[in-house]
């Protein structure tokens, strides 16, 4: 489990990056790298680091559930994640 002021962090980021996702694009085109630089540091999506939704883990993130390994196997053992079913052959 990560901890909490991690967690938060990572919110804070996702929320610069969608505000200012518009107004970089638009600076990009122009070629304005003054402008770019400018901008919050946070506001750049190469900042952003793939985390586990639920726990906040960043290592074995499984990027189609948005889950870690571990949270992804016990959901799909208790059936909550639709579609998935342990292999067996």
């Amino acid at each position: 489990m990560a901890k909490e002021s991690i967690k938060a962090r990572q919110v804070k980021r996702e929320k610069l990056v969608a505000r200012y996702a518009a107004k970089r694009a638009a600076l990009k085109a122009a070629g304005d790298l003054d402008g770019l630089q400018k901008l919050p540091r946070n506001s750049s999506p190469v900042r952003l680091k793939n985390r586990c939704k639920l726990t906040g883990r960043p290592k074995g993130y499984m990027r189609d559930f948005g889950l870690c390994r571990n949270q992804f196997r016990e959901m799909a053992l208790m059936g909550k994640i639709p579609g998935v079913t342990k292999a067996s052959w």
